[in-house]
């Protein structure tokens, strides 16, 4: 089951978190961090299941998004970002693109 959990923002938007398979590393056990931003929480996991990502729920709130999740899903144009978890506050966010084509170059 995918650890995730949403934040409620002060215009009435939701912003959700989970933690899930990397759909593009084929069961290599690597995970990535999604950051959706929607009006309710029920559009924000059909964002998710209309790229392909089937299988996803979000049952309670264990990992909510930290406001660094926050700022980085409002700023970006589609509000919809990644990055490989566990955190590494060196990896920058990527757009949700990104994710199906494969293994983003690392960064020194």
């Amino acid at each position: 089951m995918a650890a995730g959990g949403f934040c409620k923002l002060p215009d009435g938007s939701v912003v959700v978190a989970l933690t899930l398979p990397n759909p593009a590393a084929c069961g290599d056990g690597q995970n990535v961090r999604v950051v959706v931003q929607a009006g309710n929480r029920a559009r924000a996991l059909t964002r998710l299941r209309n790229l392909g990502l089937r299988a996803v729920y979000l049952r309670g709130n264990l990992a909510p998004p930290t406001p660094d999740e926050i700022t980085a899903v409002l700023h970006h144009p589609e509000n919809l970002v990644w990055r490989t978890a566990p955190d590494d506050a060196r990896e920058l966010y990527h757009p949700i693109k990104a994710l199906f084509r494969g293994p983003v170059a690392q960064r020194s």
